[in-house]
């Protein structure tokens, strides 16, 4: 499409057969044609909105940024729609550089990543962190994140190599205890008791098996299902509190000796709407004024909070600007002064330019 980010893609072809692989985060097509002509390959990320969609060609949705039609009539279109375009794609099979192993089909590469390179200073950060590092988890995304530390429990801000030499020191016991342990008792014992690296690849392969039912964007009641499943991520009862990159992170619980200074969960803020006697006390009548009518007010939290969500993903430009038009004019610390003293110099200012003043 002509608002599309993306580079014009030099293929061309009466007939031709699209075949997919995917690989953490990013998905590869191969566009074969059914004769002698040459392959192509492109490389997408999808970012927040980004997927694909097969529709009429006569009927095709906004933001359907790259367009494969096949041949029939009347004709229909695989269309790769990102409302928000934050998506991309590339030439070449080449999957990006500097992306580890994939959770879901590399998993033993990826687990054995995570643990040879503990010393690596990407596990100095929290946990929650460290998990949308995509050299080592490739594949693990913010609600994710969220679902899997909420399942065992984790502190989101645990310092990272905390949490994942433990699960070295696990590991190394249990060879020890079970030196000839078979593959399908190594299954068992991950289901049993999976640890983090574990869940890395359990929790996603849920949403891919049940993905018809959970991930339709065509059918809001299949989203209905996707929010029924998630037991941390956007659930109202849950903290929450913005990590280091301003992504919002999901938890029960204490947060972690790492958290943020100066936030407040937005469980407790909501609280504090809900009970307006639980704020500080009341210096002016205005104050009071303004904690009543935000008490009678009932709090929005879902709609607030996945509207914030999405904006902590995206470019922060327009959120500066809101906190700086927001911080420009601070409140004087001094109090107000009476309202007679306030007319009274204005009425000797406009004396002083000639102009009459009040009675």
């Amino acid at each position: 499409s002509a608002v599309g980010r993306g580079p014009e893609v030099p293929f061309s072809s009466e007939a031709y057969r699209i075949s997919a692989t995917s690989r953490g985060k990013e998905l590869r097509l191969t566009l074969a044609p059914l004769g002698p002509a040459a392959t192509q390959d492109l490389v997408f990320r999808f970012g927040m909105s980004g997927s694909f969609r097969l529709c009429p060609a006569a009927r095709l949705p906004r933001h359907a940024h790259l367009r494969f039609l096949t041949r029939e009539s009347p004709p229909r279109a695989l269309c790769f729609v990102d409302a928000r375009r934050f998506g991309s794609w590339r030439l070449g099979d080449a999957w990006q550089l500097g992306r580890g192993p994939c959770v879901l089909s590399e998993y033993q590469a990826f687990r054995e990543n995570v643990l040879k390179n503990l010393d690596d200073k990407a596990f100095d950060k929290p946990i929650c962190e460290a998990l949308l590092n995509q050299k080592f988890f490739n594949g693990i995304g913010n609600y994710l994140r969220a679902e899997i530390l909420y399942r065992l429990k984790i502190p989101p801000f645990e310092k990272a190599r905390t949490v994942l030499e433990a699960l070295k020191d696990q590991e190394q016991a249990r060879r020890k205890k079970n030196p000839s342990l078979t593959l399908s008792k190594k299954l068992k014992l991950m289901r049993e008791n999976p640890d983090l690296l574990e869940l890395c690849h359990t929790v996603p392969m849920e949403v891919i098996a049940a993905e018809k039912n959970l991930l339709d964007p065509d059918h809001s009641d299949n989203y209905a299902a996707f929010k029924n499943w998630l037991q941390c991520y956007l659930v109202p009862s849950m903290s929450s509190l913005r990590d280091r990159n301003g992504r919002t992170i999901w938890f029960q619980g204490e947060p972690g000796p790492m958290a943020p200074k100066g936030q407040t969960s937005r469980k407790k803020r909501a609280q504090l709407k809900a009970d307006p006697e639980a704020l500080t006390p009341k210096v002016t009548m205005r104050a009071s004024k303004r904690c009543s009518r935000a008490a009678a007010k009932p709090p929005k939290l879902a709609k607030e909070d996945e509207e914030e969500e999405e904006v902590a993903d995206g470019p922060r430009k327009g959120r500066a600007r809101g906190r700086r038009k927001a911080t420009a004019a601070p409140a004087s610390s001094e109090p107000d002064a009476p309202v007679k003293a306030k007319r009274s110099r204005r009425t000797s200012a406009r004396r002083g330019r000639g102009e009459a003043g009040s009675p």
